[in-house]
């Protein structure tokens, strides 16, 4: 059996490419990181092969160079917005993100 799609080669051509571009910017690179962050099971299902915790993988080694900014949108949290998936408010998933980047040590405390 074959999946559609390489998880290790993901993690390593998305880890190489956002370094090449750090290094054309002077070490300094706003990055936008769309979709789901800590699991986003909506890719493992429409990518054979994609793990759920890729971009946190992925976030993890490059966590030298790395400095997180999580936006979240103030109407949102004003509404009381919740993920479909997990169920939680936008912004007690922002405190889930953050407790996640910490244990796996990403961002400074």
């Amino acid at each position: 059996m074959h999946t559609g799609f390489s998880h290790k080669l993901y993690l390593s051509k998305q880890t190489e490419g956002i370094l090449a571009r750090v290094d054309r910017f002077s070490n300094k690179l706003y990055l936008e990181i769309g979709g789901k962050i800590l699991y986003d099971a909506h890719a493992s299902k429409v990518l054979p092969g994609f793990k759920p915790e890729a971009k946190l993988e992925m976030l993890k080694k490059l966590k030298e160079k790395a400095e997180l900014i999580i936006c979240i949108s103030v109407p949102d949290i004003e509404r009381g917005k919740k993920r479909n998936d997990w169920k939680l408010t936008y912004d007690d998933c922002v405190f889930e993100m953050y407790k996640r980047f910490e244990e796996g040590g990403i961002g400074k405390t």
